[in-house]
């Protein structure tokens, strides 16, 4: 083998060796949830329902909704929920023509909601006489190291996001379909 060979091999295996260390050290990874429901009102009815970022009571986990700001840019709200914990949001955009809210989570217990980083969008869009409402989101799992416990991992974190879309999807189509 050639000086020039000897070298090269050495540094590709220098490479291969300085990599295998980051094929183990991934950490968690961006999850995203999309859940939605078509309802069978005007899209106005159900963005009034849903629509004021101050009033969360629509959901069947939420007690109760207190904060400030209304519906403007960087406005706050503190949910209480039915089961005792707090979640601490502030709106980071509003559409009210095209009927649309994002928000983040800004402090969360991890026992309580297992993620970080959370951000969400909640839309509802006229589908002719009907709408259909988009609620989506990405966060990462509770727990941001590697090997998280399971009530901390990205399945833990996934699952109950989707249960609280779900279940606030289903209760908001059940009560304005009921007339409410």
């Amino acid at each position: 083998m050639t000086l020039r060979g000897s070298i090269a091999s050495g540094l590709a295996l220098l490479g291969v060796l300085a990599a295998a260390p980051l094929a183990d050290a991934h950490g968690p990874t961006r999850q995203k949830v999309t859940e939605t429901v078509e309802i069978a009102a005007p899209a106005d009815k159900v963005w009034a329902a849903i629509g004021n970022f101050q009033d969360m009571g629509w959901h069947p986990a939420i007690a109760k909704t207190e904060g400030s700001g209304g519906n403007g840019k960087d406005a706050k709200r503190v949910l209480t929920l039915k089961s005792g914990g707090t979640i601490s949001e502030t709106l980071t955009k509003y559409d009210a023509a095209g009927r649309s809210l994002g928000y983040e989570i800004t402090a969360v217990d991890v026992k309580v909601l297992p993620v970080n980083n959370y951000s969400a969008t909640l839309s509802v869009e006229a589908k002719g006489s009907t709408s259909v409402v988009e609620w989506r989101s990405a966060f990462y799992r509770g727990f941001l190291n590697n090997d998280p416990p399971p009530e901390l991992s990205d399945e833990a974190a996934v699952k109950a996001i989707k249960g609280v879309f779900r279940s606030g999807l289903d209760a908001l189509k059940a009560k304005l379909e009921a007339g409410g």
